[in-house]
């Protein structure tokens, strides 16, 4: 079943910043898609529920080097 979550991110600055994380959880297992709007700091993600959960997500996001509030 897809699910959309939206995360507040917090350190993400340039271009680089949005590949980081967009390369990053969308390699997740059950990820589906990931959008970056950086000016806003907001990650939209659509996944699988039954594949992965929020939280690996949220820890990807750290893993990157940025705050998931």
């Amino acid at each position: 079943m897809t699910e959309k979550i939206q995360l507040k991110v917090e350190g993400m600055s340039c271009g680089h910043c949005v590949k980081a994380v967009e390369n990053g959880v969308g390699e997740l297992n059950g990820v589906d898609s990931v959008n970056v709007t950086l000016a806003d700091g907001l990650v939209d993600i659509s996944y699988d529920a039954n594949l992965v959960s929020v939280d690996a997500i949220k820890e990807q996001i750290v893993e990157e080097g940025y705050t998931v509030l």
